[in-house]
């Protein structure tokens, strides 16, 4: 395994980028985020690869979002504030089939690139769910918006707007996820889904994919940074991000009542 903390793996024709950060359970940092961008692009362009597979290193995680440290940010200043995340619309925009492997957690920004993914395999201890209401994390746009295509409007209300979490089992009955395997089985049954993908006429499943992005279209042109101007602008500058993560990495619940 490498010591990188993102790296990209190929092998028959399956290129495979791996979050390797396993003590904070996968969770990225900004630099992360771009490293794993710059990744996507290169096995998009790779003429060896068929099939892209995203993961996390080891079973516990297969990434938790944003590292909370790096969201509360030095000084005051979150990292969200100067971070350009286009990971989940390169995934959509990608011209070649994407697999989300997760083998446990998959929150916050780990669960939503999971369902942006084309595909999504499952260990059965997997837990998935979203918390940025709950520390304080403004996700929104397109990241939120499309979770309604995948889950319809009340549950993906529900996913976002109460932060539970959610089994793999449940995850499956909710459309989250395609397949859920025993953990052993993880890597035999994305290879399955992979083998039959690449025996398919690679142009027929650009053409596709393609398709499914023009239904998304709609929605991917308001992003993040966008609806927080929008509703929020000077969110960033407030105490409330700052309750949330402190919360958060104080263990204890967080008291959003002075800020409704």
């Amino acid at each position: 395994m490498s010591d990188k903390e993102i790296y990209y793996e190929v092998k028959d024709y399956v290129g495979t980028i791996t979050i390797n950060r396993q003590k904070s359970l996968n969770a990225f940092t900004g630099d992360n985020i771009v490293e794993m961008q710059r990744l996507l692009d290169v096995a998009s362009a790779d003429k060896n690869v068929g099939v892209i597979v995203l993961t996390g290193a080891g079973d516990r995680a297969f990434c938790v979002g944003g590292d909370v440290n790096w969201e509360k940010g030095a000084g005051g200043k979150s990292g969200l504030e100067d971070l350009n995340f286009t990971f989940n619309r390169q995934i959509v925009e990608c011209p070649k089939p994407v697999i989300a492997r997760v083998s446990g957690y998959a929150i916050g920004g780990g669960h939503h690139i999971a369902y942006f993914c084309d595909f999504t395999v499952a260990a059965d201890h997997s837990i998935f769910g979203q918390n940025g209401p709950r520390v304080g994390s403004p996700a929104g746009g397109y990241i939120v918006s499309h979770s309604a295509n995948v889950l319809g409007h009340k549950r993906a209300r529900e996913l976002w707007m109460l932060c539970r979490r959610y089994n793999a089992a449940q995850a499956l009955d909710w459309g989250l996820v395609n397949s859920v395997v025993p953990k052993e089985k993880l890597d035999e049954e994305v290879r399955k889904y992979a083998d039959e993908l690449l025996s398919l006429s690679p142009t027929c499943l650009r053409i596709v994919k393609r398709s499914f992005y023009h239904h998304m279209q709609p929605i991917m042109a308001r992003d993040m940074k966008e609806l927080i101007e929008e509703v929020a602008p000077n969110y960033f500058k407030t105490e409330e991000q700052q309750e949330g993560a402190n919360a958060f990495l104080q263990k204890r619940k967080p008291d959003f009542s002075r800020f409704r």
